[in-house]
């Protein structure tokens, strides 16, 4: 992010289609005897051994291995359960199955919940078996089989995680989601006029950053992605024809679409879906300024938002999409403002030396993200419509831009250069849990998947 805040370049091409596969499919249905519990004020203490696998073959005993570790992570990264070292279980004999588990031994160890799997090869699928057991009581608080895929074990860890914290805390959890953003990291060069600028494509990744891959094939610039609700289509901009338009890919179709066919003189930027995936807010410059518009997502029912001589730009919509915040320097440097999605009500949430990138957190939080300027670079903050009050997340470790809000809320992606080059991060919605994302190349503008419970695809 610089001071131009208007001024950003973008480009794209046809999406790279991705391959669907079949997610883990439960064989029985959820048995819940009893919700696990810590000690007063603290949180349950779990142990994620690793899975028993039952067949001899090196698929099954990679993916036992796998499986356990991702397992650990996905419990862990919620911050609901106090995850006990794996270092500490090499004491404890491994059982022989999913019924012959030492209890004693896992009890002198602090355990509360225990996480205990196996996992059989049957063709090219795997059947994992996992049970989630009270250790003190020995009774199981949580039993499913799964049926899946042996292309992709971390999904089955990431299905166990989200439906053990929705069994046991009600909490909807994010592991099966996914991450889109900008990546340099092939190294291609824009030919033509535009001199030495590096090429930028779309990639998208886990939610922790496993199974990066690039979803867009132009040697252009291609930059702020953005989740379609449903999570099968990613909106973005690009440059492909020489001048910023936006593209709407159906990436797991193989097929993109440019909804508005903007033109030399018409230019569309930033564009972000509304709650129920029917619209796209964005900003363009075809009557003059840049302003916010929205339309329709085939492109119909264009609808000009904002009328003013300066820059509005960067819209996101509320989790109801009653409203539409975005960046506008109409009293100077550029603040966050929110108006009603049909451009009514306009006014200005924030008073600082310069602030950019909004994004609205989903329900149950009523809060906006965006980067503000701190010294030589930018921190991310939150403001909270129902104190009216502004909390900061990061603290000048490098220039921290383009904040994303997870589906539940809890968490944010974010690009920093605290590690040196951009890397997309994840952090909670209280400023702990930093976790880096990306290692490779520059990465920006993330942007998280939404995630639809049992039905979540995996990709």
């Amino acid at each position: 992010m610089t001071k131009t805040f208007i001024a950003i370049v973008l480009t794209t091409a046809a999406a790279a289609v991705i391959v669907a596969q079949d997610p883990p499919q439960p064989q029985q249905p959820t048995s819940v005897t009893t919700r696990i519990t810590g000690a007063p004020g603290l949180p349950p203490r779990y142990a994620v051994p690793e899975f028993i696998p039952l067949t001899n073959d090196a698929e099954t005993q990679e993916a036992a291995k796998l499986i356990s570790q991702v397992l650990w992570d996905d419990l862990s990264f919620e911050r609901e359960f106090y995850l006990i070292s794996r270092d500490t279980y090499r004491t404890i004999p491994r059982p022989s199955s999913i019924n012959d588990v030492p209890l004693d031994r896992w009890k002198e160890l602090g355990t509360d919940g225990l996480v205990v799997g196996t996992v059989r090869r049957d063709g090219n699928n795997l059947l994992v078996q996992v049970r989630l057991i009270e250790v003190a009581s020995g009774r199981s608080a949580f039993g499913r089989e799964y049926r899946g895929t042996l292309n992709n074990p971390r999904f089955f860890a990431h299905t166990i995680s989200d439906e053990i914290h929705m069994d046991q805390v009600r909490l909807r959890g994010v592991a099966r989601t996914k991450l889109a953003f900008t990546s340099d990291r092939d190294g291609e060069r824009l030919a033509g006029t535009v001199n030495a600028r590096d090429v930028q494509n779309i990639y998208i990744a886990d939610y922790d950053g496993a199974n990066q891959r690039r979803i867009s094939v132009a040697k252009t610039l291609e930059i702020t992605p953005a989740w379609s609700p449903d999570a099968q289509a990613i909106a973005y901009t690009s440059y492909s024809s020489g001048f910023p338009d936006i593209v709407i890919a159906e990436i797991f179709r193989g097929r993109s679409t440019r909804p508005l066919g903007g033109t030399d003189r018409r230019h569309n930027f930033l564009p972000a879906w509304s709650p129920d995936g029917t619209k796209l807010a964005f900003m363009s410059n075809r009557d003059g300024n840049p302003e916010i518009y929205v339309m329709n997502r085939d492109g119909s029912g264009l609808r000009r938002l904002t009328h003013h001589p300066e820059n509005d730009v960067t819209p996101t919509w509320s989790p109801t999409g009653a409203q539409i915040a975005f960046t506008s320097n109409r009293t100077g440097r550029p603040q966050i403002w929110i108006m009603n999605a049909d451009g009514s009500g306009q006014q200005q949430i924030t008073r600082e030396t310069w602030c950019d990138r909004p994004t609205w957190s989903p329900a149950p939080f009523n809060e906006i993200a965006y980067a503000s300027q701190s010294g030589g670079g930018y921190d991310i903050k939150i403001f909270d419509f129902a104190t009216r009050s502004t909390r900061q997340i990061t603290f000048g470790e490098g220039t921290n831009e383009s904040p994303a809000f997870s589906p539940s809320g809890r968490h944010l992606a974010f690009a920093s250069t605290r590690a040196g080059k951009y890397q997309i991060f994840t952090i909670g919605r209280d400023g702990n849990g930093l976790r880096q994302i990306t290692r490779q190349g520059d990465n920006r503008y993330p942007n998280w998947s939404n995630c639809q419970g049992a039905g979540c695809p995996e990709r």
